[in-house]
């Protein structure tokens, strides 16, 4: 499978070209189009459980679209829900994704979830990643701009959770309240954190979907029964 990308930075699509017999696995409703002969299945990967862990837990969604091309090949795009960039990224081993980052991957990546920490004070933030193992490509998605960081032996790197997108096996890390204690916390308007160690690499996106969510249910009416 071979990944461009066009539309970047703002509205980013992600076209997945693929060989004769080769699939391509994308979050349900992630498809923009495809060209001829193509075949689409949805399934629970893994089972219905394994389905539901990386539903409920890891943000994605219960059922993942199947795409595999005919005898001439063909091509699939995908594009996230919020704007923002996408990047295809190779897998040997395995990597870790923030809810909502995975937005397709080739045949040979399994899916699954992992605790990644501690939630926030909303619980829109930490709990659960996505994680990623096996031999292929993974194209992650962000909301705003994306940056990709390299960390040497050592060297450490602390990020809001919320403009976490995905990293590395080699990094390791540890969470935390960005303060101690209830009031500064709220005062700060800051809650959890993530503390990276490397080597290794980290992506992160310039803005932050809970953040986003906040700030709408605050100035949106609220429904009338």
């Amino acid at each position: 499978m071979k990944i461009d990308v066009r539309h970047n930075p703002s509205f980013a699509v992600a076209r997945a070209h693929l060989a004769a017999g080769e699939t391509v696995r994308a979050e349900s409703g992630a498809m923009m189009a495809h060209s001829a002969g193509i075949s689409v299945e949805a399934k629970a990967e893994g089972g219905l459980i394994k389905g539901l862990k990386r539903s409920v837990l890891g943000g994605e969604s219960l059922f993942v679209t199947r795409f595999t091309a005919g005898a001439e090949g063909g091509w699939v795009d995908v594009a996230a829900q919020l704007p923002g960039d996408v990047t295809g990224v190779e897998v040997d081993g395995g990597m870790n994704l923030a809810r909502g980052a995975w937005l397709c991957s080739s045949e040979g990546v399994d899916l699954d979830t992992k605790w990644g920490g501690f939630k926030n004070l909303t619980g829109g933030e930490g709990g659960f990643l996505v994680r990623a193992e096996g031999r292929g490509q993974v194209v992650a998605a962000c909301y705003g701009a994306l940056d990709q960081v390299e960390l040497a032996p050592g060297e450490q790197l602390v990020l809001d959770s919320g403009h976490l997108v995905a990293f590395d096996d080699g990094v390791s890390y540890t969470t935390r309240k960005v303060t101690r204690g209830l009031m500064q916390t709220l005062k700060s308007g800051e809650g959890l954190v993530f503390e990276f160690t490397g080597p290794g690499r980290l992506w992160t996106q310039s803005r932050n979907p809970g953040a986003l969510v906040t700030w709408l249910t605050a100035k949106l009416p609220f429904s009338r029964g």
